[in-house]
């Protein structure tokens, strides 16, 4: 995130810490560009650039001594790293979202009875109610990166051998998935499901936009294993932000309504649409291996990946069957709101 935060600086909170809280005196009149006196001397600023990696790196330019506060002080770093975590996950959900809606998401979903009324709007402004507090949560985490705590490293040579570098996409894969599973799978427990958990499964047929459409503590719990990560295992900086762009990816996919993998290995959207249905299967984020292990493994019906078949009234009357006796022993009363949604528009954006 060092690195993320230092293309930040440079382009957009220099500026902005420039404004809010002036350097006094200031490095050079402003008026009339003269230096005043060695203050403009970088050397002499009580901070000093590192670059953030060796591989990439954003040069400070004059706006970065412009500011009371310099890029080392705390108060500064944790307010602009909720900000680009909030808006930096804003916008992948927005972007990402509305690209899977409109060329992935299957619109047939619209017909089905148990489509919620005006659902995806719901499911838009919960996401956005429950961003800016994931973010709060998640701070203290990117924090402790940028001040050197964690196992991050830049150089592919500090890896702690060189298959290392290969090694850490399937490690980090096998911990997350295992830790979600466990945390997903606590989330339904009657003590938490209905007070933390409950808000996302309002959702029996998912949408993109219900990617994110969580309870905050609830969204938050399951993104910790992504965050706790780097602090026990190495991962190299470029991998970690990579990584991290594709959990957003993934989370979306598995909301899209395309069912191509079937469940074998990979829990996609299928295996996520039986969770969303029935509740007490497929925990999982990316396999099918904790569920099978632990016994909460269920394989998507082989008709939902016929397209004649797959919104075919037959299997609704099953689905809606199942799903309202699992509804009633898992909340009572079921008090969703049921019947046609407007397509996705400008407005709900």
């Amino acid at each position: 995130m060092d690195i993320a935060l230092e293309l930040c600086d440079t382009y957009i909170f220099d500026h902005v810490y420039a404004v809010l809280l002036p350097a006094s005196p200031a490095p050079f009149n402003l008026k009339s560009g003269v230096s005043n006196a060695t203050f403009w001397d970088a050397s002499s600023s009580p901070w000093q650039y590192e670059p953030a990696s060796q591989y990439i790196s954003f040069e400070p330019r004059e706006a970065a001594y412009l500011s009371q506060w310099t890029r080392d002080n705390i108060i500064r770093q944790l307010i602009s790293l909720y900000f680009i975590t909030w808006i930096a996950g804003a916008s992948i959900y927005f972007i990402v979202s509305s690209l899977s809606y409109i060329f992935v998401f299957d619109k047939t979903t619209f017909k089905h009875p148990k489509f919620l009324k005006n659902q995806i709007r719901m499911e838009i402004r919960q996401a956005v109610s429950a961003m800016p507090w994931i973010a709060v949560m998640t701070v203290p985490f990117f924090f402790a990166e940028i001040q050197g705590y964690s196992k991050l490293y830049d150089s592919t040579a500090d890896a702690p051998s060189s298959w290392y570098n290969y090694l850490q996409f399937p490690l980090f894969l096998i911990f997350t998935d295992f830790c979600i599973y466990c945390i997903h799978r606590g989330l339904h427990h009657p003590l938490v499901y209905k007070s933390l958990h409950k808000a996302h499964h309002k959702w029996i047929m998912p949408t993109p936009y219900a990617s994110v459409a969580f309870h905050p503590v609830d969204g938050f719990l399951q993104s910790v294993p992504y965050h706790v990560f780097p602090f026990i295992f190495p991962l190299q900086k470029f991998a970690y932000l990579g990584l991290f762009f594709f959990v957003q990816l993934w989370t979306v996919f598995i909301h899209d309504g395309q069912y191509v993998a079937h469940g074998t290995i990979l829990n996609g959207a299928a295996c996520h649409t039986m969770h969303h249905l029935y509740f007490n299967f497929n925990f999982g984020q990316y396999t099918t291996l904790w569920d099978r292990l632990g016994g909460s493994y269920r394989k998507p019906n082989e008709e939902l990946f016929r397209r004649e078949s797959k919104m075919a009234a037959k299997q609704w009357e099953e689905q809606v069957k199942e799903m309202e006796k699992v509804v009633k022993e898992v909340e009572g009363e079921d008090d969703r709101s049921y019947g046609p949604s407007d397509p996705v528009s400008k407005k709900d954006l």
